[in-house]
């Protein structure tokens, strides 16, 4: 029996939307770590995609005393139509940025650290000279702290992608967001080859560095579709993956065609482990960043 739960609108404005699922329910989350957090953040003026990008998880991670931090400022150059950041021409960088992010990563004490950012396409290095300063900054105040960073494609730059790897953070993450056949629906500006070449590039260029993606499913894919976009992952030597429900932010974004049950991700997961993934992180409300350190961990 099929579970999931699918729109009959054929229309982004007007389509009605789905009635969530009791697995799409989210638990609030409160207390003093929260608002430490949030006091962290508000002291170094920094922005956090938790916020920026409206996550499910936001709340929970907060009260974890985690966060991921969004660099490069919180307007991105592309109009992807599944994110709610707000888009237009890039915004100054600030250079005193990396060390306020290393100042909030010792201030609150954290172990592993996540650092994303908007896509700067207005850039000649699409922002990676940035990325490595903040890599740098982070080390220098917290040595023993474990980097991810969540990057942008860089358009296709190996020139930017080495500056990145040079600064030798634990994990490279790029997301491939969704299977080939949406990219124009979802992705205008991305390139889904570019983004696996991404990927391939770290690992022929060192084996000390993991590589991580992650796809959204709910946005009209097949299952064969994403099975096929985990094999293309492996083929470029993906180490981890992520696997969650796509929310629409608003009306205005692509719609949600279909509410994916817990056991077609649980299908994902185990197809993703058969296929090599050192782990995979599947489920409905799983996001990018969501319980990396675990992931790392095991």
């Amino acid at each position: 029996m099929n579970n999931n739960i699918k729109s009959q609108g054929k229309t982004w404005e007007g389509e009605p939307y789905l009635k969530k699922p009791e697995w799409l329910r989210i638990k609030m989350q409160g207390g003093e770590n929260l608002n430490h957090v949030q006091k962290t953040l508000d002291k170094f003026g920094l922005t956090t995609v938790c916020h920026e990008a409206s996550c499910p998880n936001r709340m929970e991670c907060f009260s974890k005393s985690t966060a991921t931090f969004m660099i490069l400022g919180s307007i991105c150059t592309r109009g992807c139509t599944f994110c709610d950041i707000e888009t237009g021409s890039g915004q100054n960088v600030d250079k005193q940025e990396p060390r306020h992010i290393a100042d909030a990563v010792k201030a609150l004490k954290l172990k592993y650290v996540v650092v994303t950012s908007v896509t700067r396409d207005d850039l000649s290095d699409g922002g990676a000279f940035h990325f490595a300063n903040v890599i740098g900054e982070i080390k220098k105040a917290s040595p023993s702290a474990s980097i991810e960073v969540l990057i942008p494609d860089f358009k296709g730059s190996l020139e930017a992608l080495n500056t990145v790897i040079k600064a030798n953070p634990i994990i490279i993450n790029h997301n491939i967001e969704t299977v080939p056949g949406l990219y124009k629906a979802v992705r205008p500006q991305a390139k889904y080859e570019q983004s696996l070449e991404l990927l391939r590039r770290v690992k022929d260029r060192t084996d000390k560095i993991y590589t991580k993606s992650g796809i959204m499913v709910g946005l009209g894919e097949t299952q064969e579709e994403v099975l096929k976009s985990l094999r293309d992952l492996r083929d470029a030597k993906c180490d981890f993956l992520t696997i969650g429900q796509y929310l629409a932010p608003s009306k205005k974004h692509h719609p949600v065609i279909e509410y994916v049950h817990p056991n077609v991700f649980e299908i994902y997961r185990k197809a993703a482990l058969e296929l090599g993934f050192k782990d995979a992180a599947c489920g409905p409300l799983v996001r990018s960043s969501y319980k990396a350190h675990e992931m790392l961990e095991k």
